[in-house]
């Protein structure tokens, strides 16, 4: 029997212990569902301050714009945003997403295959992380999007006085409730205390923002406190209804929550009834107006607008708010514009043909290709920027590079050219931009290269070379889009046989595109931006006074003296300051020797004019013999060692008498032709002689031709006098060389 017993027992015992594990099993924590998202989702759109997504493969996309880096612009696509921090790939996977406080400068950077832009500001961000949830925070298992509502708003019928009093007791216990939910701001303002009318008493024994049902009255409704703002009233007696006296305002600035904008509009509709005037800005924002009779909602506290007797038709239709969600209130921000793109910073300028012979039709054409040019260019201040010159029997700007900031406003504004007509004068319209476009007034930025790209329908009716080959020479690089060429028969009519050669930057066919029809001109777009686009490539942008590497030699021996030692340094500051100095433009080095040598900067020492000059100033003066060869030998091993291929070397040396040493047999260096092997290198030397110089050794140092690159001068005082001459001759030198 007890063995019966201790068996019943432990049968209990085990069934007991079953029926715990599966009670344990079935309330164990369930898994967290991540919802998923679209990959052009923006942070903004969603309401949850943090919250859990994941992001669909494929989200590697130009097309969704990420702004920022580390912290972005709630403007951006998350998933874009998490490739580009590098949270996941593009294959998609979940991530944290956190609201943070808006904040000004936005960098933009490449990153994970993405480009994210810069931007000024932005009213909100978020930053991204490991889709992990947090220790602690709860997860939404569904997103709440600003474009829906936050509240439901379902149709009532009237109800009776004591539905009323229920509803206040309901409003009453979940003030606090309200307060969490998405219409808090309102509720707050809900909850102001009003300014009781002369008529009214106010009774304050409730906070819930309900108001309680007066009597009808067949009169025009009265005006009391704000309906927004109103607590629980008690009208007294009814007395001669007064004229409103609010303001209308603007819909984009209006309090009423996206939830109630229905109650708004049917309120406002029926007041305007009762009034009889159509009175459009009733409730619009916070209206003035109170109804005679008041049915508050159990869900919002809001009470709603009952007809009464004898209305009379309004004299103007009601006005439909129209609004329905919290975007459509508030003012929209502009959406961000973009600064452009930063691989082809380019200060471009378009001649355009509107000379009669291209027809209204063709010049519509022409201007359809600038709006896509200017397109794919991504006009901005961080990348290109594009002015417009019309030409015919003489030039205009439509516009310069400052005038447009943006692919947007620059083809709006080409849409509103008019053709102005005349002759092709191609020339004059260079001549043109040669000396009035390219101005720091006009928005030229200094460091883009400038670009000209010339439109021509057939030929022009003037000469083109000199005009080009002028701005060239300022560093203008010309492109030719010549459309519908003249064919064989109509080359006998071109003023200037290879116009296009004689004008372009370089005849390699990098600079010219021919088109044989004006319909076919769409198809040359992108060829034109990517060769625009390529800065490395536009040889135009060098000029003589910005693509050196120019050494100073410099003759600090006993002869000289320390009185025409400060004028020899002022004679190389003179030379030095005509030059575009910058670490990728013209760079200056000096060596000052006399039976040594003494490197005084290098040409990677200083980066601005200013730091030149003054480094010029600083120079002391040595004292000692003459040794120019030894000296010519230490500046080709010790500075012009350190050139950077890309520029022209040239070497200025300054001496005032004959070197100790042989000058065309410096120490390990052989002669060629009378001249020293160092300058096959492709050193240019210039050597300047004072007072005892001897011209033998002038001749021997200098390049040939002797005369343009030697120069005597009786005193150190007169040496001034040589500046402009030397640097005519290194342009000029510059200039000839070929363009192919």
């Amino acid at each position: 029997m007890k063995v019966s017993v201790i068996a019943v027992i432990l049968a209990l015992c085990l069934t007991c212990a079953s029926a715990a594990k599966e009670a344990t099993k079935k309330t164990k924590k369930p898994k967290l569902y991540v919802p998923q998202i679209d990959c052009d989702v923006k942070a903004g759109k969603i309401i949850n301050p943090e919250f859990i997504v994941k992001c669909p493969p494929g989200c590697q996309d130009v097309k969704y714009r990420v702004y920022g880096t580390d912290i972005y612009a709630s403007f951006s696509s998350m998933c874009g945003a998490a490739i580009h921090s590098g949270i996941i790939d593009n294959s998609g996977g979940k991530i944290l997403v956190q609201k943070v406080a808006g904040h000004s400068g936005y960098k933009g950077s490449f990153s994970n295959g993405i480009r994210s832009l810069s931007l000024p500001r932005w009213r909100e961000s978020f930053i991204v992380s490991e889709g992990k949830p947090r220790k602690g925070v709860i997860y939404p298992p569904t997103l709440e999007y600003s474009s829906s509502k936050s509240s439901t708003v379902k149709s009532e019928s009237r109800k009776s006085e004591q539905d009323i009093k229920f509803t206040k007791t309901i409003d009453t216990s979940n003030t606090s409730e309200k307060s969490s939910e998405p219409g808090e701001t309102f509720h707050k303002d809900y909850r102001t205390t009003p300014i009781p009318s002369l008529t009214t008493q106010v009774t304050t024994t409730t906070p819930a923002p309900t108001t309680a049902a007066t009597e009808p009255i067949n009169v025009t409704p009265k005006p009391t406190a704000p309906l927004m703002t109103t607590r629980t009233t008690t009208t007294t007696a009814a007395v001669k209804p007064r004229p409103p006296v609010h303001r209308v305002r603007d819909i984009g600035s209006s309090g009423v929550h996206p939830a109630y904008s229905s109650v708004a509009a049917a309120a406002s509709r029926q007041i305007q009834a009762a009034q009889g005037r159509g009175q459009n800005q009733a409730l619009r924002g916070t209206s003035t107006y109170a109804s005679n009779r008041n049915v508050p909602r159990a869900t919002t506290g809001l009470q709603r607008q009952e007809p009464v007797a004898a209305f009379r038709k309004p004299a103007e239709p009601p006005l439909n708010l129209g609004f329905s969600s919290k975007e459509e209130l508030n003012p929209k921000p502009l959406e961000p514009v973009s600064q452009g793109n930063p691989n082809c910073k380019v200060d471009l300028s378009f001649l355009i043909d509107g000379s009669w012979s291209i027809g209204k039709r063709r010049f519509q054409i022409q201007k359809q290709f600038l709006s896509d040019v200017s397109q794919a260019l991504d006009i901005g201040i961080a990348g290109p920027l594009m002015g417009i010159i019309q030409y015919g029997d003489d030039p205009s700007t439509e516009f310069n590079l400052k005038t447009y900031a943006n692919s947007r406003d620059l083809r709006n504004a080409i849409e509103k050219i008019s053709q102005k007509g005349g002759l092709s004068n191609v020339g004059r319209a260079l001549s043109f931009v040669n000396k009035n476009f390219f101005l720091d007034a006009n928005g030229n930025r200094g460091g883009a290269p400038n670009v000209a790209i010339v439109m021509v329908d057939g030929w022009p009716t003037d000469k083109v070379e000199e005009a080009s080959r002028l701005a060239r020479e300022s560093g203008i690089n010309i492109f030719f889009v010549t459309i519908e060429a003249a064919d064989e028969n109509e080359k006998q009519n071109v003023i200037e046989p290879n116009f296009v050669d004689k004008a372009v930057c370089r005849t390699n066919g990098f600079y010219s595109i021919n088109v044989p029809s004006w319909f076919s001109l769409h198809k040359v777009v992108q060829l034109l931006v990517k060769r625009v686009c390529d800065t490395d490539r536009l040889a135009c942008s060098k000029t003589c006074l910005n693509s050196a590497d120019i050494g100073f030699v410099i003759d600090g021996s006993s002869s000289v003296g320390t009185g025409n030692f400060r004028t020899l340094l002022q004679f190389v500051a003179n030379i030095s300051k005509e030059f575009e100095i910058s670490d990728t433009d013209t760079r200056i080095g000096a060596v000052q020797y006399t039976y040594e040598q003494r490197l005084e900067f290098g040409f990677d020492k200083y980066s601005t004019k200013q730091d030149v000059l003054n480094a010029i100033k600083r120079i002391n003066y040595w004292s000692g013999g003459t040794s120019t060869g030894e000296a010519i030998n230490y500046a080709s091993e010790h500075l012009f060692s350190k050139s950077k291929p890309n520029k022209r070397k040239i070497m200025i040396l300054i001496t005032d008498g004959r070197s100790y040493d042989d000058v065309q047999v410096p120490a390990m260096t052989a002669h060629q032709n009378g001249k020293l092997v160092l300058f096959l290198q492709g050193v240019i030397a210039y050597s300047i002689g004072i007072a005892w110089a001897a011209q033998d050794e002038l001749e021997a140092i200098a390049t040939d031709p002797d005369k343009e690159h030697s120069f005597f001068v009786d005193e150190f005082d007169n040496l001034y006098k040589f500046v402009p001459k030397i640097i005519q001759n290194i342009c000029t030198e510059f200039n000839s060389q070929p363009r192919n």
